[in-house]
């Protein structure tokens, strides 16, 4: 199949890998030159020179870009997806996005006779790498069965949640408790290091009770190591909870415990942090607390 490809960044890229791996042609592009010049002279892509020729070439369109204001220039935009795509094309946005951004684009695209699914991920770059993505999917169930071959290539776990944007609203609820969670171990590490505990131990036992989770294991385990390369940046976390908060203002929504979150992680970004990953949020509170992280270590 003809498959085009848009965002070939931290997690686009090993996307589009197993896409190609899988045997299809991919037609790319991407807004930053270098980022093509990376995959030009890798066989399986083919490059071109705005969206609306990766759509006019495609049968598929995958959009894996950073927030809503980039998913409407790539799709919306001049030279974008819409003006290049024909009748029957579908376009999956895998960006995570605001929930009316996703409807918005999915009506627009209808008028024009092109399918639309938003379908954001979760699991890093590790899991777009070794394609055990988690994908949340809003979309029409017809659209949804016909494409799912190509988003199992992509991710373990791949679920139809809703109509248009349901998508987004999963994954929205899948950053307040990552992102809460994110913050949490990091609380409790950096107490356990300011009260002398080791904190390799306090991980072990609370592993094995209540508190035992995914974040405390893989992301507790990056704090102890102190391995802060970024498998998922803190300033992506930080407008995820931003769209959160928007649409919760939106809704007349109450969420203080992931108001409570996005400051934080204002606060890396704020402190220079914004390109590490988000268990840098340890170096955070560590700050906060009159820690020299460069002892911890």
């Amino acid at each position: 199949m003809n498959i085009g490809f848009i965002g070939l960044g931290l997690m686009g890229a090993p996307m589009a890998r197993n896409l190609v791996k899988a045997g299809h042609t991919l037609h790319v592009w991407s807004r930053r030159p270098q980022t093509l010049a990376a995959v030009a002279r890798s066989p399986g892509y083919t490059v071109h020179d705005s969206a609306a020729a990766v759509a006019a070439a495609s049968e598929v369109v995958f959009t894996m870009v950073a927030d809503s204001p980039d998913v409407h220039q790539v799709i919306l935009g001049e030279q974008g997806v819409a003006e290049g795509g024909k009748p029957g094309l579908t376009v999956i946005d895998m960006s995570t996005i605001a929930p009316e951004t996703a409807r918005e684009v999915a009506s627009a695209l209808f008028e024009r006779g092109i399918d639309f699914l938003d379908a954001p991920v979760s699991g890093g770059e590790s899991g777009a790498i070794n394609a055990t993505l988690t994908i949340m999917v809003g979309g029409e169930d017809a659209v949804f069965a016909r494409v799912k071959p190509l988003l199992e290539l992509l991710g373990q776990s791949v679920t139809l949640i809703g109509g248009s944007g349901a998508g987004q609203v999963a994954k929205a609820c899948n950053q307040i408790i990552t992102g809460v969670g994110v913050c949490a171990v990091a609380e409790a590490v950096n107490f356990a290091h300011k009260t002398g505990v080791d904190a390799k131990s306090m991980r072990e036992v609370l592993l094995g009770g209540f508190a035992a989770s995914r974040i405390l294991e893989l992301h507790g385990q990056r704090m102890i190591e102190r391995n802060f390369a970024p498998g998922f940046k803190a300033w992506m976390h930080q407008k995820d909870l931003r769209i959160v908060m928007d649409a919760a203002h939106t809704q007349h929504l109450s969420l203080p415990t992931a108001a409570a979150a996005l400051q934080l992680y204002n606060g890396m970004v704020g402190s220079g942090r914004g390109e590490e990953d988000t268990t840098a949020m340890l170096k955070l509170f560590e700050q906060m607390s009159g820690i020299d992280s460069e002892v911890v270590q």
